[in-house]
């Protein structure tokens, strides 16, 4: 049985992704901070086959202990802080933990491996918002980096990192440069779940107004369980690289809105949304749109949820959530 050990377990990615391996017959193990995650009881009780083990990302001790614990054969280090509004507010944080902490699953990586370098598979959640103040329309795997947030700064620290220890020690190690990849299981933080409560909420009476910021910003959005599927393929491969994985295809959040109302019945959403400067980015990223060409010829990888049916996805599941709640 193939063993996989997975950092950001109780994340959206982390469900999905230990989800999959599970279908597939791996045995998962995910690292989780401590107890008190409000996240580990869904886990548990949506996915009980996962096995929980303690450790932190900032502390390359408790990962040591916790490869030896799991024995994997596949490391997937999706930890990190990823709210990028709150990279800017926490900066130092956010490179604690999305920067060095990548630098900690490295080197623990490399020391529970010793001389067998082939030991173990590392896969690292790069993000499109590396690309920042976009430098080439669309973006692959040459184009230049240009960040324009602490957390898309975090995450090019973390991409290189992971080249250099492939290049250096001939680590099987691959970077999945993901765009935007949304779910039901998204945090309400991020403004595609955001947009989604807040329409289900509106048409269930329970609230009439929705505050956002940019609503020209456009996204490549796909669905988070295609993405994992493309992780799990670049650990298939003979050896480590980096992919570029997004749809190809851009939104802007106005169209995310016109498709979120239009599901539920209200054609005409502007006079629910209002704009507020508060949640306005310092340095805004306009338009990220990816070129998966390398991942498609490759990994054999394509997205199969198209963007207004993750959108009705989304919207449905809180519509079902909120009636929940209402009893």
């Amino acid at each position: 049985m193939t063993r996989a050990f997975i950092t950001g377990v109780t994340g959206q990615d982390g469900y999905y992704l230990s989800k999959l391996l599970l279908e597939k017959g791996y045995e998962v193990f995910g690292l989780v901070r401590g107890q008190n995650n409000p996240k580990i009881e869904f886990l548990q009780t949506e996915l009980p086959e996962v096995k929980i083990l303690t450790g932190d990302l900032m502390d390359t001790s408790s990962l040591i202990r916790a490869l030896n614990a799991s024995e994997p054969d596949e490391f997937y280090n999706l930890g990190a802080i990823s709210f990028v509004a709150y990279s800017w507010e926490n900066a130092s944080l956010t490179t604690d933990v999305t920067a060095k902490g990548v630098l900690n699953a490295l080197e623990a990586t490399r020391i529970y491996a010793g001389d067998d370098i082939s030991k173990v598979k590392f896969y690292q959640a790069s993000s499109s918002e590396m690309f920042g103040k976009v430098q080439q329309v669309p973006q692959t795997e040459s184009t230049l980096l240009w960040p324009r947030s602490p957390y898309g700064v975090a995450k090019v620290f973390g991409h290189y990192m992971t080249i250099n220890y492939r290049e250096s020690y001939g680590m099987h190690a691959s970077s999945g440069v993901l765009f935007n990849h949304e779910s039901p299981m998204r945090g309400p933080e991020f403004v595609t779940r955001k947009i989604s409560l807040a329409v289900a909420r509106i048409a269930l009476g329970i609230q009439d107004t929705l505050s956002l910021g940019n609503l020209d910003a456009q996204r490549d959005w796909g669905f988070a369980g295609d993405y994992v599927d493309a992780m799990w393929r670049m650990l298939q491969q003979p050896e480590g690289g980096d992919y570029v994985i997004s749809t190809g295809q851009t939104h802007s959040v106005r169209d995310y809105l016109e498709v979120a109302f239009e599901h539920v019945g209200i054609a005409d959403w502007k006079k629910h949304v209002f704009q507020d400067p508060a949640f306005l980015r310092p340095a805004e990223v306009d338009l990220l749109v990816g070129d998966a060409t390398k991942a498609r010829s490759t990994l054999g990888w394509a997205p199969k949820v198209e963007f207004a049916d993750l959108v009705r996805m989304m919207v449905d599941a809180d519509l079902q959530r909120q009636r929940a709640l209402l009893g």
